[in-house]
């Protein structure tokens, strides 16, 4: 089980994401613009670096919705691999069984 300090912190940075998505686009758009002048697209790279740090998307990481596990984690089920097992022995996921030979 991870620090319930690391999952709220992910969680917080999940909502600033959501917050700053449309200003951090627009802003990204007119920089990336080679049309606009160098000082307009350089005020609007002052004014992306002027964002809270947190409102990247780069800076969110994948955890376990579980447990709060930050590796091993399965994108399609939104698990790690350690409850993926569990689940799956317990017969909670469809369709997966234990594999034997």
């Amino acid at each position: 089980m991870a620090k319930k300090s690391m999952i709220e912190r992910e969680k917080k940075r999940a909502k600033l994401v959501k917050q700053y998505a449309t200003k951090r686009a627009a802003l990204k758009e007119i920089a990336n613009d080679e049309s606009k002048s160098m000082e307009e697209r350089f005020k609007a790279r002052l004014k992306l670096a002027e964002l809270p740090r947190n409102s990247s998307a780069t800076r969110l990481h994948n955890r376990c919705q579980l447990t709060g596990r930050p590796k091993a984690y399965y994108r399609k089920l939104k698990v790690s691999r350690i409850m993926l097992r569990e689940l799956a022995s317990n017969g909670q996921i469809p369709g997966m069984v234990k594999s034997s030979w």
